[in-house]
């Protein structure tokens, strides 16, 4: 079997000596992208997972939860090598035929199709407060309106970012990101130990754990997930092989693993019981230096959205043509998915349950189901053999997750401020410990 792939999205394994490949990635290289594809978005409600599980139950279901998606990512790739495929679908597809294709096909639509259901959600309760920073904009400014303002974000950038037909050209967004995660981690960590104690904590802030704890995982994985970029990241590496694959999964992992627990324990101390899925909705309106915050993660969210809408787009196409895209066709799909994303996100604001169910729904089976689906189909040993009993485990906790996480997300949904000032705000000791930025 040739041990090279080629780094194009859907190829499949070629001779080394037969065929040319994209240019090389070193290790080094290949884990910064990694880290990238990693820390997103979903950061943001990783604190209102702590809120859910409990901290010190939140803090062991994280790494839990990092330590599946490190070993399931290796999972994918040992997949790839028995089959001799290159992409999740091909994997899926070669494994379980079109019904596999298909219901993976579904899920890595919804995933990102959700996910910017709630970037719109976010930009709507984050622009909002930053714009009330602006002298003679009030809470009855037009763009105090979150409607208004995820409209106007729609029209004016995220659906004509979207519209690229080459995904290249937004090659510069992920290490804009990286940044502006970065700040955002450093603003919270500075406002845990300036804001936190002038805060009362909750009556069951430090309790070990709480009823919501499975939703908590639904929040994580859609944090952690990054499966999608696993065969392009492997296939571009000098020397692809499971060694060095091994090696760079742990590093991006771990590394993302301890930024993400920094950034949920920073902002779960800070507000405990009454943190919300979007952290930067706890702080107050005049916290200059919280704004600066939303402005970053809102300017993130933006730029973030196109990437979502990429692949959701190319799910569509892959499996209703066989054929690439015409302009008109396009721009009618891409202008259907944002428009129907938006119009979700104008009629419900909740992030904290978008979360949850694009967690368990979506994230869930692609992390801990399909992977190991896979390879236990192709795995010549049984079920209960050392080697394939930790991805039976897996596929149980997988299913337990998605059920357990979606009856309670429907029968017990969680209250959302919906942008609303928190109350403790008005408190003068609070306005008093923050300083200007």
């Amino acid at each position: 079997m040739a041990q090279e792939l080629n780094s194009e999205e859907g190829a499949t394994l070629v001779p080394p000596k037969k065929a040319s490949r994209e240019p090389i990635s070193s290790m080094t290289s290949a884990s910064f992208n990694f880290i990238n594809s990693i820390i997103g978005s979903g950061i943001i409600g990783l604190p209102y997972a702590l809120n859910q599980a409990g901290l010190s139950l939140g803090l062991l279901l994280l790494v839990v939860v990092g330590f599946i998606t490190d070993y399931s990512i290796i999972l994918l790739i040992k997949g790839g090598n028995l089959t001799g495929t290159s992409s999740y679908q091909s994997l899926v597809q070669s494994t379980f035929g079109f019904p596999g294709f298909l219901i993976l096909s579904v899920l890595q639509f919804l995933y990102p199709f959700i996910a910017m259901i709630s970037y719109n959600i976010t930009i709507g309760d984050t622009l909002t407060k930053v714009f009330q920073r602006i002298p003679g904009v009030g809470p009855d400014h037009i763009l105090a309106e979150r409607h208004f303002v995820i409209l106007l974000s729609t029209l004016l950038f995220t659906l004509p970012l979207s519209l690229y037909r080459n995904i290249e050209k937004l090659g510069k967004v992920s290490f804009l990101s990286m940044v502006l995660t970065f700040i955002i981690l450093v603003i919270v960590i500075i406002r845990a130990a300036t804001l936190g104690p002038q805060i009362p904590p909750t009556e069951n802030a430090w309790v070990f754990a709480k009823w919501n704890a499975i939703q908590a995982v639904g929040v994580m994985s859609f944090a952690f997930i990054c499966h999608h970029n696993s065969f392009l990241i492997y296939g571009s590496l000098e020397r692809p092989t499971l060694a060095n694959w091994s090696r760079i999964t742990h590093v991006s992992v771990g590394s993302a693993l301890v930024i993400s627990a920094a950034f949920a324990v920073a902002g779960y101390t800070t507000f405990t019981g009454y943190t919300q899925g979007d952290v930067f909705q706890n702080y107050c309106r005049n916290d200059n230096l919280a704004t600066f915050g939303r402005f970053c993660f809102g300017l993130s969210i933006i730029t973030t959205f196109p990437l979502e809408c990429f692949v959701a787009r190319e799910v569509l196409s892959k499996v209703f043509c066989s054929r690439d895209l015409s302009n008109l066709e396009h721009v009618a799909i891409t202008f259907l998915i944002v428009a129907v994303g938006a119009a979700i996100s104008l009629a419900y604001d909740c992030l904290g349950v978008v979360l949850e169910l694009n967690g368990v729904l979506c994230a869930t089976p692609l992390i801990f189901i399909l992977p190991s689906a896979c390879f236990l189909r192709l795995s010549p040993g049984r079920w209960f053999h050392t080697e394939n009993l930790i991805p039976a485990i897996l596929i149980l906790i997988g299913l337990f997750v998605m059920i357990t996480g979606l009856t309670m997300t429907s029968l017990y949904p969680q209250d959302c401020s919906h942008g609303v000032e928190m109350f403790y705000c008005a408190e003068p000791n609070v306005t008093a410990s923050v300083p200007p930025a």
